[in-house]
């Protein structure tokens, strides 16, 4: 808050509220004059320049304002097209509307903007040996894809429903399928050719196209990406009243295929593989949001490697000493069915057959988090 000015001081006011935010000021401001002005009100026209309430001495009696700063013209006065010109371009196509893009469309005068829905999720848990709760026992062992996909994939930018545990249930399966009316279902289990794995005789039941069978990369090889066929008109809409169809079902109508399938493998850290390598990029495309970038660093310890095929081995950043460059350390806990160097992780190393050596530089995958721990030479190393 403070005072509008013109011409030179000292200036003559009239006592009172002055010019309010929100309220526009009825005439010209006249040489030699002042008037009280709140911060985000309209200036007069003719104003030289605003005088904060804490830099001017309003002397009551005479009716005079002195600056007891020098005036600069203009100061303390937004102009107009400060942060924009007329007809400049604000957000791009193709930004993520954060909130602050909200903030600003709003401060535009935009009372909604066209965006791309977020892509609609459905997380299926397969086999019977998992526990949704308590501890492992008698050969059954705690679910730990299902409490991580949701919160990870939400982070990645989907809506996510389920997760939807179904056990070694093939029926069960192709009725999940047949029915969802997500743009990405995302199983978890079930992938391989044992017994109990439904998840390709399911596929090939429903006619769905497969893109992905198997990935040359440890662990997570048994990873794969099918694309379901579209079916009779409201085949995915179940569970939603009839006419209630939300904007991507509508988008749906318009491609004769159906949702994607991203079968990930029932190993914690294999699927993990499946997320970024998978789940990540398919979600980014939905969304039409490009796919994040890979980059190089510095490997700081030897890193063995497959034989034949591609590891992905859980590193956390470290700031390099006094003159050293930045690097990252590799996690000790990195089998398929472990978690705890992910959990600690914020990056997984692309580590090419026959391994690395130590000052190697190797392409990194980012994590969609900060790490959850300080790196140290402890329990998660």
């Amino acid at each position: 808050d403070g005072w509008a000015v013109a011409g030179p001081g000292p200036w003559a006011f009239v006592a009172g509220a002055g010019i309010l935010a929100g309220h526009a000021p009825a005439t010209a401001l006249p040489d030699g004059a002042a008037v009280r002005i709140a911060t985000g009100a309209r200036v007069p026209p003719d104003t030289t320049a605003v005088i904060r309430s804490e830099h001017a001495y309003a002397d009551e009696a005479k009716g005079l304002l002195h600056a007891e700063r020098s005036v600069a013209t203009g100061q303390d006065i937004r102009p107009r097209g400060q942060e924009c010109r007329s007809g400049e371009q604000l957000v791009p196509a193709g930004t993520v509307v954060t909130p602050a893009v909200l903030g600003l469309a709003a401060a535009a005068g935009y009372d909604a903007l066209p965006a791309v829905p977020r892509p609609r999720v459905d997380i299926l848990v397969l086999g019977d040996e998992l526990l949704a709760a308590g501890l492992p026992h008698d050969g059954l062992i705690r679910d730990a894809l299902g409490p991580m996909l949701g919160p990870w994939l939400r982070a990645l930018g989907a809506e996510v429903a389920g997760p939807r545990r179904l056990g070694d249930d093939a029926r069960a399966l192709r009725d999940a399928l047949a029915t969802s009316d997500a743009d990405l279902i995302v199983t978890t289990g079930g992938t391989a050719s044992g017994p109990v794995d439904h998840v390709h005789p399911v596929l090939a039941e429903l006619g769905a196209e497969l893109l992905v069978d198997g990935v040359a990369v440890r662990p997570g090889h048994p990873m794969l990406l099918a694309r379901l066929p579209s079916g009779p008109s409201g085949a995915h809409t179940a569970g939603r009243p009839e006419g209630q169809r939300d904007a991507t079902a509508e988008q749906r109508k318009e491609s004769p295929d159906g949702p994607y399938l991203v079968g990930l493998p029932g190993n914690p850290l294999a699927a993990v593989s499946g997320l970024v390598t998978l789940v990540e990029p398919l979600i980014a495309g939905l969304a039409g949001r490009p796919a994040q970038d890979a980059y190089r660093a510095l490997v700081h310890a030897e890193v063995h490697g497959h034989p034949h095929d591609t590891r992905l081995v859980p590193v956390v950043h470290r700031a390099g000493r006094a003159g050293g460059r930045d690097h990252v350390a590799p996690l000790r806990y990195n089998g398929p069915a472990m978690l705890r160097g992910i959990a600690a992780a914020d990056g997984l190393a692309v580590v090419e057959p026959g391994g690395v050596r130590s000052g190697t530089e190797v392409e990194i995958l980012d994590l969609p988090w900060a790490p959850a721990t300080p790196w140290t030479e402890g329990c998660f190393t």
